[in-house]
């Protein structure tokens, strides 16, 4: 399966009115995670979330991809016990093993709820697979069904800014090879760098004990969340990286954007380029202020049981 330019270029255009979306999220890795997951669920002017996906990942909190995996399905489930959601929308178990340099998909229930989802879609009604964590889960469903590309755009947050020396962040680095599968496989991609752009999206301890702290259990444990990160907090702020892949289908003016070739990643995980690749949306800027303003204004009104102000 292969999309035109005309095609592609359509379907990275900003949609307007609500849209279908799934959320893959490695959401005990960080506490960005959490703020987006919440942030989705509590947009439903703007999108209908038809699944969560639980991603791996291994760091110094999960030391292998499966038990990261397994982390992440249960932070999802605390999320949704706190936000009075449980039920309501399906939290799926992803892949337990990266794709990896042999680039090989791997099995799982969140891989084929994906691949069926992206089937009942159409070039004209797509579903949006916001990413954020490794991408392993969306390129094992890319290589197992690759005649879904042109019935889904991916909204991944990953890799470092284009001119950055190396782009070998957290979720990138995690799945070098599923990268490269996103990356080569056509699908149409809006790319969130992390260091150079999204490192905009900051807030404090003082911010988020004034708007997140005081909503109800989920504000509680969002506050709790953030304020453990570190333990000092005098002058220190925090990205919430991952709100940027959300925000773009909640307020893609928002967001500074153009369209460009591909980028190749190499093994070493450093950036190449072809200008004859196809083309991706690749985010430049991000105007803080009015992701981080929906999500106060949207936590508020739900725990005051009212229409968000957006």
């Amino acid at each position: 399966m292969s999309l035109n330019e005309t095609e592609r270029v359509r379907l990275l255009t900003p949609p307007q009115g609500k849209v279908r979306m799934v959320l893959d999220t490695d959401a005990f890795n960080e506490i960005d995670d959490q703020f987006a997951i919440v942030q989705a669920l509590l947009s439903p002017d703007k999108v209908t979330v038809e699944a969560l996906y639980a991603a791996p990942f291994s760091n110094q909190r999960a030391d292998n991809p499966a038990r990261g995996m397994e982390l992440s399905f249960e932070e999802i489930n605390r999320l949704l016990e706190r936000l009075g959601m449980q039920g309501t929308v399906p939290v799926l178990k992803g892949v337990t093993s990266y794709v990896g340099a042999a680039k090989e998909a791997r099995e799982a229930e969140a891989v084929d709820h994906l691949i069926a989802a992206a089937r009942g879609a159409s070039p004209q009604s797509p579903l949006y697979v916001v990413a954020i964590a490794a991408i392993s889960n969306i390129a094992s469903a890319l290589l197992k069904a690759p005649d879904i590309i042109d019935r889904i755009v991916v909204i991944w947050l990953g890799g470092h800014a284009l001119n950055w020396p190396d782009t070998l962040e957290f979720n990138l680095r995690q799945d070098i090879g599923g990268a490269q599968i996103l990356l080569d496989s056509g699908v149409p991609l809006v790319l969130i760098p992390c260091k150079g752009i999204t490192t905009h999206l900051r807030s404090t301890v003082p911010e988020i004990e004034r708007y997140v702290e005081p909503c109800g259990d989920i504000g509680a444990f969002l506050s709790l969340r953030f304020k453990e990160y570190s333990r000092e907090h005098k002058g220190w702020s925090k990205e919430i990286w991952d709100m940027a892949a959300v925000g773009w289908l909640l307020h893609p003016e928002s967001m500074h954007s153009g369209l460009t070739p591909a980028p190749l990643l190499t093994a070493q995980g450093t950036w190449s380029a072809d200008p004859a690749r196809h083309l991706i949306r690749y985010i430049s800027y991000i105007e803080r202020d009015v992701i981080i303003t929906d999500f106060f204004n949207r936590l508020e009104s739900h725990v005051q049981g009212r229409q968000p102000t957006v």
